[in-house]
């Protein structure tokens, strides 16, 4: 199953991307700057990757999440350079993080 929703945080409108996968689930709150998604995406490869790099890829991630209401209030445990860049840190809150995608 593949579901997808919108939701508002602060006025700013973000895609929710809910995808049920063999023994787990795929969980991504996004927008057209970045994104912030359970454990199950490796952050770390954008910027492992010098072609990845270059991209500036904002997103993170946070663990033992198992809905979207979670993931907005969970910690985020890996960032990307980028987010970095825009103020995103490990520790933040998905849904303060989300506040800076602007």
């Amino acid at each position: 199953m593949f579901r997808v929703d919108r939701i508002y945080v602060n006025n700013k409108t973000f895609f929710t991307y809910n995808i049920k996968l063999p023994k787990t689930t795929l969980l991504i709150i996004a927008n057209d700057i970045g994104y912030f998604s359970c454990r199950a995406i490796d952050i770390d490869v954008f910027d492992a990757k010098p072609h990845l790099k270059e991209r500036k890829v904002v997103c993170g991630c946070a663990e033992g999440v198992k809905t979207i209401e979670e993931l907005l209030n969970a910690p985020l445990v890996k960032v990307s350079a980028a987010a970095k860049e825009l103020g995103i840190t490990e520790g933040m809150l998905v849904i303060e993080a989300l506040n800076k995608l602007e």
